[in-house]
């Protein structure tokens, strides 16, 4: 854990802190005016933002880091207030093993741990958000009323939708953004239609976690990519997770190849190959819905393997899962605990692995624009839905609800 990084004591009132990762960015300021226009709760709120580069960037990347760190510095000078302060901290020549957003965002959300605990509040609201993204105007005010509806929520997702249209990006974006969320959307609305209570959005600047339970679960990870995915995670098979669907944030579509996957780089990668983006089939999750229906009688007894489809077979049995199951069934004294504990065993990254496997042994890949039709002419069969926009549209009125 890094020294104590902010001197001034924190407002005794204060209850929501902002972490902002920031590398190599130019638009810093203006998620800065976003938030700045925000209306204000009923807390103090505080935003960090931790502006960072490895020990082997280049110097036009330092450059552009030291100007930014120049103009924020100069922000918070001219806006800050007892009910929001900005504080902006420059940590230059990161490790390279570990240089990345995973530990910009450690570093400002250990930060707030600290500052929440010089006044005591462990129930102190911890938000993560993104240098290029922008809020609406009454994110702070829901983000205090969920946390205070929901006081037994660790933490939770906030809806988010990224820009498809207008003037500030091409449309050759605009399309590819499109394509990309809808293929996030389906991911998670394609487990839910086969009863997998555990999917959920995980995006980096849309997410929130109480203090005490970020200290349970070990903090954020030092992944360069993906690190909201794995620490979101750890939180997703709690009964009391929860989303926050009345507040928006406005993720940018932009390109980046700032790592290794993520929006920025699929983004960049659907515009290059110039055709729809592919995503899961669905057969391999209602294959998958067979066995989840099934492993429900586990607990008494093992279950007839030829009532298991092909390819959920296969992939169980690379996994070793018998052995699994017999120790989840030695640990547990009822049923109920042995489907927790199954749920536990097939959490989130195994689901990935699974959709993985069934991809690259039997279902190949299919546009995502058909995957969606899919599922939404079983959630709604009188749909008239023919676009890939109107598609997104339909998922995301869906997780407002």
């Amino acid at each position: 854990m890094f020294p104590r990084l902010i001197i001034d004591n924190p407002n005794e009132n204060l209850g929501i802190i902002v972490v902002i990762p920031c590398h190599n960015e130019i638009e810093l300021m203006d998620s800065f005016e976003s938030l700045l226009n925000a209306n204000l709760p009923k807390c103090a709120v505080e935003v960090i933002t931790i502006i960072n580069n490895g020990m082997n960037d280049f110097e036009k990347i330092k450059d552009q880091n030291l100007k930014t760190l120049e103009k924020a510095l100069d922000f918070g000078n001219r806006n800050n207030t007892t009910q929001l302060k900005f504080h902006t901290i420059y940590k230059g020549d990161l490790p390279k093993k570990t240089a990345g957003v995973g530990l910009a965002r450690k570093i400002g959300m250990d930060e707030a741990v600290r500052r929440f605990e010089k006044i005591g509040k462990p129930k102190g609201v911890i938000v993560c958000f993104d240098a290029d993204s922008h809020c609406v105007n009454n994110y702070f005010v829901e983000i205090e009323k969920h946390f205070i509806t929901y006081p037994n929520t660790p933490a939770c997702t906030i809806h988010y939708e990224h820009p498809v249209s207008g003037t500030d990006f091409s449309k050759e974006i605009y399309k590819a953004i499109i394509d990309y969320e809808l293929h996030l959307r389906y991911y998670v609305h394609i487990q839910k239609l086969i009863g997998y209570d555990y999917a959920f959005q995980t995006i980096g600047s849309s997410m929130a976690v109480r203090c005490d339970a970020y200290q349970k679960q070990g903090g954020m990870n030092k992944r360069k990519a993906g690190e909201d995915f794995y620490f979101l995670h750890k939180f997703t098979h709690f009964a009391t997770f929860s989303e926050l669907k009345s507040t928006k944030v406005i993720p940018s579509p932009r390109i980046s190849s700032r790592v290794p996957f993520g929006t920025g780089r699929a983004v960049g990668e659907i515009i290059a190959e110039n055709k729809e983006l592919q995503t899961y089939h669905p057969q391999s999750f209602f294959d998958l819905k067979i066995f989840l229906q099934l492993a429900v009688n586990l607990y008494d007894s093992d279950i007839d393997d030829s009532l298991i489809p092909e390819i959920v077979f296969d992939f169980l049995e690379s996994i070793s899962w018998k052995n699994k199951m017999n120790e989840i069934r030695q640990n547990s004294g009822s049923k109920e605990a042995f489907i927790g504990r199954f749920y536990h065993w097939f959490d989130a990254f195994l689901m990935m692995k699974f959709a993985h496997f069934s991809r690259d042994h039997k279902y190949p890949n299919i546009p995502v624009g058909n995957a969606s039709k899919i599922v939404i002419d079983i959630l709604e069969p009188s749909n008239s839905l023919s676009s890939n926009l109107e598609f997104l549209t339909f998922f995301r009125e869906m997780d407002k609800r």
